[in-house]
């Protein structure tokens, strides 16, 4: 069902290594804006959980699920749901199977995933946690444009390891309404006529993309962690996306 309210729910969700903290800036911003907007942190990403290396993928996707309850989320009424990055695998479960939940999902520089797909294959077993490596790695992986001293200082002593089993769990996927689900893919460290070129030749990482039948396309050039190097932008994407509804 359409969602009508021009204050949506809006539910935020950072990739690895991140919690609800990440989105300080942005949730500012989307407060001006008056739209109603939470951010959560996953399982496996709270620092003082004892057990948060053992946290798994159903883990994540039970969480946000149970979030989403108790925004009020549900077939009348459903979310809209942000996520960046290395979210992508757990919310790609919870729109599998419990798509009425899901108004829109806005994609941060991120996208659905594949079912089978993996995030670290060949991660030992023996490897319980992956931390945040040396920016001068991260960078060979993912864009830090953007990002001052400050933003770099704070991700470097707020980042959590990501849990081991998280990075190795297979997404396994069966509902093909999954797809169905109104979609905004903000790109910000690949341009969006790249990306959907990759989609549509059927790159593992983007295939998924070309599957979906409702899909905006929104250019916000930056690094991969837009909600430090341009906040407020992002916020007004997010915002703009959610009052679309589907």
């Amino acid at each position: 069902m359409t969602q009508t309210t021009s204050s949506p729910t809006i539910l935020l969700i950072a990739g690895h290594w991140l919690g609800a903290w990440a989105w300080d800036e942005v949730l500012e911003h989307l407060g001006a804006d008056e739209s109603r907007a939470v951010a959560m942190t996953l399982p496996g990403l709270d620092a003082t959980d004892p057990a948060r290396a053992t946290r798994t993928l159903e883990d994540q996707a039970d969480a946000i699920r149970e979030q989403l309850f108790r925004l009020g989320a549900s077939a009348e009424q459903p979310a809209v749901v942000v996520a960046h990055s290395g979210a992508n695998s757990p919310l790609s479960l919870v729109l599998d199977r419990h798509p009425a939940l899901v108004d829109r999902v806005v994609w941060v520089d991120s996208g659905p995933v594949a079912s089978g797909s993996v995030f670290a294959p060949e991660l030992p077993e023996e490897v319980d946690e992956l931390p945040l490596p040396p920016f001068d790695v991260l960078a060979q992986q993912a864009s830090l444009d953007g990002l001052t001293p400050q933003a770099l200082e704070r991700f470097r002593q707020r980042a959590v390891p990501e849990p081991g089993p998280v990075l190795r769990q297979p997404v396994e996927l069966a509902n093909d309404e999954r797809r169905t689900i109104a979609t905004t893919l903000i790109c910000c460290s690949i341009p969006s006529a790249q990306l959907l070129e990759l989609a549509r030749a059927g790159h593992p990482m983007f295939a998924e993309v070309a599957t979906l039948e409702h899909l905006d396309v929104v250019d916000l050039p930056t690094g991969h962690w837009p909600m430090w190097s341009r906040p407020g932008d992002l916020a007004e994407q997010i915002h703009m996306a959610a009052s679309r509804g589907r």
